[in-house]
């Protein structure tokens, strides 16, 4: 079961890794991506099965140190966290832009509203995109910790 754990965990920094890099590349590019989506979650979705893996592990007296447990689960704080602020960030932009809700950019001729939907979507993907990098760091790092 360690091999498994630890497999899922390069997978889980591979996953993460490329949506950080491909978010990074299409963010800089102000061009929004599908496929940075589906690399997000699916690299969300490994997180959860290598902590709740690494659990199973804990349970079964597989010790390690302290460290690479604290390592483990900051990527799903992370993860929350990061799309507690990509929710804000939509709001942030309406509010900047002078809208009290969802239903007045509705009045808005198509071009300006594919323009703020556009805005918010990029301000998505730079929130998101610091959060799989980050992510990255703290899965490298609870790897070297694992002992």
């Amino acid at each position: 079961m360690k091999d498994v754990h630890i497999v899922l965990g390069v997978i889980t920094i591979a996953l993460n890794g490329a949506a950080g890099l491909w978010g990074a590349w299409r963010y800089w590019r102000a061009e929004a991506s599908t496929w940075f989506w589906r690399l997000l979650r699916a690299g969300q979705l490994t997180i959860v099965l290598e902590a709740a893996l690494g659990g199973v592990l804990l349970l079964t007296k597989h010790k390690a140190p302290s460290l690479h447990y604290i390592y483990g689960i900051l990527p799903l704080l992370v993860s929350f966290i990061a799309e507690q602020l990509r929710i804000a960030s939509a709001q942030m932009i309406l509010d900047a832009r002078g809208f009290e809700s969802t239903a007045a950019v509705g009045r808005l001729p198509d071009d300006e509203q594919r323009s703020l939907v556009r805005s918010i979507v990029l301000r998505e993907m730079g929130v998101m995109t610091l959060s799989a990098l980050v992510i990255v760091v703290l899965l490298i790092r609870a790897a070297g910790t694992a002992g």
